[in-house]
Formats: structure tokens, C-alpha cells, sequence
């Protein structure tokens, strides 16, 4: 492995903290509650590692940055972590800000582990700097995809906006499906409003609406204008990205929310650890965490194991991710490498398809596990 020259500060030896970067997107147009749970599973860790005794009797301290879901103010913010001798970044949750944390990360001889972005291509090229807990968006949509074809959908509508992680999607989806017998429609919601939106749906005999769209905007709109559309009251709307999965979404829909299956990584029952965890988590976000907050604690509880075990010279670190051997709130954690992903990769993440019941939006139905 090449190995860049550590910046000064990169290794501590005066029994000071052991410093970890957290990229996490807390302002918009982040996806405010996402970074939210990020960081309260990140918190919780560290919190607990610190009160199990550090790393080898040194406090692990945590450095958070606002990446507002933009590329450029992630990169930045790499630089700068890298400059005060964090020995290894975590977290980020939107793909595309996550993909220039990585390649910042990899040209600085930074480990990386990314706890929620899913892009297959995380990184242009293959390094042994980036490590991911997420699954691969092509794993985690062609179960959704799987989960259509099941549902007897065979004429399946995008909205989607322009994006790379959109467009990647559409391109898992469109992949999967065609061979399969399925129809993919593509809508640009650069050009088309809400309604137009619902004139679509019924010109092309659509039997699924999925959102490729941002949430609030314009996810919320189009789900609205589709649920008052009496055309379209057979129709399925699906968000495979995970819009569902968190209780604004809930609070701003309310029963037009329900019924819409998406993508989460949780497993079908939590053990011992992820049932503990998840009682913490609750009590730190004052509501149910999301699978995001989950995989905010994994990522420390592995960092933390590594550490222990390398110290924090971050080429040690980065050495080590195919030795890495973690039990995590949702199973062990192993990483590998993956064909066609360029990082070190968990294979074993749980996938989900479920949606809210329409009868307790609260609650989740399970509908279909890979």
C-alpha cells in the first residue's frame, strides 16, 4: 500500500485523546434528521467506549463537522481533520458528499469508514484507505427490485432528479428489471411539476411510482398530488432510498405516508447488543432511531476495536480492515472486497423492505428481506 507521509499530529504519543473525524450533514440542504441519528449512534459509542476505558486507557474524542450535504464543504473538512491528527474519519450519510470525503481521505492516506452512503463507486479507483458499512446500492436495490417483480409490478415509474446517486439508481433498477420482464419509465422532475407528475402515471399505465427525488422537497408534493389523483388509487408508491424511514416523514404526510415500501438495514429481530443500543438510542433522540443511528454506533464500535488493536498510526489502521472481526448492533461485522466496489466493503448487511402500516404509522411492517 502506498502510503502517504503522516501530517504532523498524526500520531499522538502523549497520552492525550485519540481523535476521530465525524462528517455529518446537521444543516440543510443536509438531510437534517438523517445526520441527527448519524450522530447520536456516533455519540453513544464513543460515550460507551470511554466508559469502558478508552483506548488502551486514553479517551476517545470525537471532532463533528456540518457537511450540509455539499462535496466541497466535506472535502474541506477532511483537510482540516487530517491537519489536527484525527487518526481516522467516520460517518456521512448522502452518497455523492461522501464520494469526495473518500477520494480527499484516500489522497491523504486518511481511513475512512462510511457508515451510511451506499454509491457502489464510493471511490474512483480501488484504495485500502475507505471502508463501508452500508451495502452497495446495487445490492440494497436489486432487493427492492426483487420485491417488485414479487409484488407483481412490471410497469415501474422514476421521478427522479438529476443526480449521480439518482442516476445510479435508475441505472441498478433499469438493469435489473428489463431482463426480467419489467418496463422502466423515466421522469425528470427538472421538467415536471407534482401534477404533471400524476398526467404521466396514467398516460404510460403505471402500476409503481418510485421517488428518486429529495426529501421534503420535492418528495412530499409528489406524494400528495398522487394520493388525491382518484386515477391513481391503485398505484404503489415505493422510495428505495429510505425517505420513509424517519418520523418527519410521518409528521408530514401522515396517512398519506403509509403504504409506501422502502429500503432499510436492520435485521428481522435485533439481539442482545442492538435491543441495548436501541434502548439508549431512543432515550438520547427522544423517538424510535432509524437504521441510520445503528449504523452510527457500528461504525465507532469498529474503529474503536481497531484502534485497540493498531494504535493510531493511520497506515496500521488502514492495513487492517480485512482482519477486522466486530459484533455490531445488527450482526457481525467483517469487511471484504466486493466485485465491482472499490472499498472494503460489509457483505453481510442486513436488507429490509418495509413500509409504515397505514393502521399505526409509527410502526413498520416487515415485506420482504434479501
Amino acid at each position: 500500500m502506498n502510503t502517504p507521509p503522516s501530517p504532523p499530529g498524526a500520531e499522538q504519543t502523549d497520552g492525550s485523546s485519540v481523535r476521530i473525524g465525524a462528517l455529518v450533514p446537521l444543516t440543510r440542504p443536509g438531510w437534517v434528521e438523517a445526520g441527527q441519528h448519524l450522530l447520536a449512534g456516533l455519540e453513544l459509542a464513543v460515550r460507551e467506549v470511554n466508559d469502558a476505558g478508552g483506548i488502551i486507557g486514553r479517551p476517545l474524542e470525537l471532532l463533528v463537522r456540518d457537511t450540509a450535504a455539499d462535496p466541497q464543504r466535506a472535502a474541506a473538512a477532511v483537510d482540516e481533520l487530517a491537519r489536527l491528527g484525527v487518526a481516522a474519519l467516520a460517518g456521512e450519510y448522502h452518497s455523492v458528499v461522501a464520494r469526495a470525503a473518500a477520494a480527499r481521505a484516500d489522497a491523504l492516506g486518511l481511513p475512512f469508514l462510511c457508515s451510511s452512503a451506499v454509491l457502489d463507486a464510493l471511490t474512483e479507483q480501488p484504495t485500502e484507505w475507505v471502508a463501508r458499512l452500508a451495502p452497495a446500492q446495487s445490492r440494497g436495490w436489486q432487493v427492492y427490485a426483487d420485491f417488485l417483480l414479487g409484488a407483481g409490478h412490471s410497469r415501474i415509474a422514476l421521478a427522479a432528479q438529476p443526480s449521480v446517486y439518482w442516476a445510479s439508481g435508475t441505472r441498478i433498477l433499469r438493469d435489473y428489471l428489463a431482463p426480467r420482464g419489467g418496463t422502466v419509465i423515466e421522469l425528470d422532475m427538472s421538467a415536471l411539476t407534482p401534477t404533471a407528475v400524476c398526467d404521466e402515471l396514467v398516460d404510460h399505465r403505471a402500476t409503481a411510482l418510485l421517488l428518486l427525488v429529495g426529501h421534503p422537497e420535492p418528495a412530499v408534493p409528489i406524494v400528495k398530488s398522487v394520493r388525491r389523483d382518484q386515477r391513481l388509487a391503485e398505484i404503489m408508491i415505493g422510495a428505495p432510498a429510505g425517505q420513509p424511514e424517519f418520523a418527519e416523514w410521518a409528521t408530514l404526510l401522515g396517512d398519506d405516508g403509509a403504504v409506501i415500501p422502502f429500503l432499510r438495514y436492520l435485521p428481522e429481530r435485533l439481539g442482545p447488543l442492538g435491543a441495548r443500543v436501541e434502548t439508549a438510542l431512543r432515550e438520547r433522540l427522544a423517538e424510535a432511531p432509524s437504521f441510520v443511528a445503528f449504523e452510527g454506533y457500528d461504525t465507532v464500535a469498529v474503529l474503536a476495536d481497531m484502534l485497540r488493536s493498531h494504535g493510531s498510526d493511520r497506515a496500521r489502521i488502514a492495513e487492517s480492515w480485512p482482519r477486522v472481526t466486530v459484533e455490531g448492533t445488527r450482526g457481525q461485522i467483517r469487511f471484504s472486497r466486493t466485485p465491482g466496489i472499490s472499498v472494503w466493503q460489509w457483505a453481510g448487511t442486513p436488507i429490509q423492505v418495509v413500509d409504515r402500516d397505514p393502521a399505526q404509522p409509527d410502526r413498520f411492517r416487515m415485506l420482504h428481506t434479501s
